[in-house]
């Protein structure tokens, strides 16, 4: 599909697209083709899963891509994963404002999008935590907002646990979201 040239895209001519995924960041328009890997949506699938039993006695409520995250009119992304706890964010076509929690699983096609672009754009709109997981090196980065910045990102591996901060309690074995066999680190060290 072409797009014609304008300065600054909004949510109104996101609507009228027809085909493909694209997302608008700050007026600026981003294809979401190719389709991800086998191996991305393997990673985003078990951490829905986790997540949706770990918030099931909670008011939050776990969603995947494809869906809409409408921050503003001329910023409308679509992260792999998003929590929210507000229902009144939920509409009947998308969620309207920031969520308590992003991830986004990196593909080659949208990493430097995910760990610059995209990690200015939550910080903005002041998301409590950001997570950007690394499929193929196995490891996630976890920014958590603190005095409106996400400062330096804690660093996890296959054989951690991750505590989020947007989410006091829940703890995701990451064993589990790379599929991998679970090392005990006390014999290992």
């Amino acid at each position: 599909m072409l797009l014609a040239k304008k300065l600054k895209y909004t949510y109104a001519d996101y609507l009228t697209w027809e085909e493909g995924r694209w997302e608008i960041i700050e007026g600026e328009v981003y294809d979401m083709t190719p389709a991800p890997s086998p191996r991305h949506q393997e990673i985003v699938l078990n951490l829905g899963i986790v997540l949706k039993k770990r918030l099931k006695d909670t008011s939050c409520k776990t969603f995947i891509a494809p869906i809409d995250l409408v921050l503003s009119d001329t910023d409308v992304v679509q992260p792999d994963i998003v929590v929210v706890c507000d229902k009144h964010q939920i509409t009947e076509k998308n969620i309207m404002g920031p969520p308590k929690l992003v991830i986004e699983v990196l593909s080659f096609s949208t990493a430097q999008k995910d760990l610059i672009i995209k990690k200015r754009l939550y910080e903005k709109y002041k998301i409590e935590e950001y997570l950007i997981v690394h499929p193929l090196e196995m490891y996630i980065e976890q920014y958590c907002l603190q005095e409106n910045i996400y400062g330096v990102a804690s660093i996890y591996t296959p054989h951690d646990i991750l505590s989020l901060c947007s989410l006091e309690g829940i703890e995701i074995p990451l064993w589990e979201i790379f599929g991998i066999e679970r090392r005990d680190k006390q014999k290992n060290a």
